[in-house]
């Protein structure tokens, strides 16, 4: 059995955090993207407008229940066929636009019983003052929910930030891509994922110390 190669390890370290941007980027577009889509999604889901439902209904179901990864294949290999303009659009732009899909579909279920737990005194308050739906949605109820789903979409944030190491499959060099393409370099395939992996680790936790805080803060209100 031989002993890890340390000095080529440190020497990776730098190497690989040079593509963290990249990665947080990837997490950060999607996160947004997703977040918008998502509250629309859940927004509807309570509303049921006729119709539309149906659709909502499908596309969460189909996405939820579906890997990352064919998605993401199906964006960047299969679509273009179908649709000869996508074949402009490159890895990064197919990677987010999978992360979106795939976790505003989580995130809309996730968001919808956060709406739907807010009580119903809160609903028939803003009523009785004469607010419009839209008006009571944006101004009491959403906010609301927001508390409650908070610590949720933090951790779809962080399953994100693991999930774009699925983009390399799609060519893109972000942390998972450039240990491959160290380790194929040097066959230190071992030293290299445990590198990559270590750096994920190390992000994860600074944002599930962030997640306890943010739960301690937003909880503060309601401690008797």
């Amino acid at each position: 059995m031989r002993a890890l190669d340390l000095d080529y390890m440190l020497g990776l370290v730098p190497v690989i955090l040079g593509y963290v941007p990249l990665t947080l980027f990837m997490a950060g577009a999607g996160m947004v993207l997703a977040l918008i889509l998502g509250a629309l999604l859940a927004v509807e889901r309570v509303a049921k407008v006729p119709v539309l439902d149906w659709f909502v209904v499908l596309f969460i179901s189909f996405f939820r229940g579906t890997p990352l990864l064919v998605q993401l294949f199906l964006f960047y290999f299969g679509l273009p066929q179908i649709l000869p303009s996508l074949t402009q659009i490159d890895g990064v732009t197919a990677a987010i636009m999978g992360l979106t899909l795939h976790f505003s579909a989580y995130m809309a279920e996730s968001i919808r019983a956060a709406i739907v737990g807010v009580d119903r005194s809160q609903w028939e308050a803003a009523q009785s003052i004469g607010m419009t739906q839209g008006q009571m949605m944006w101004r009491i109820i959403l906010p609301q929910a927001a508390r409650v789903a908070a610590p949720t979409l933090v951790n779809y944030f962080i399953d994100m930030i693991k999930g774009t190491s699925l983009a390399f499959t799609l060519g893109v060099t972000e942390m998972m891509g450039a240990a491959q393409k160290e380790a194929a370099g040097s066959f230190l395939y071992f030293e290299a994922f445990l590198v990559v992996a270590i750096i994920y680790w190390v992000i994860v936790e600074i944002l599930s110390q962030g997640q306890k805080r943010l739960e301690t803060h937003l909880n503060k209100a309601f401690v008797r």
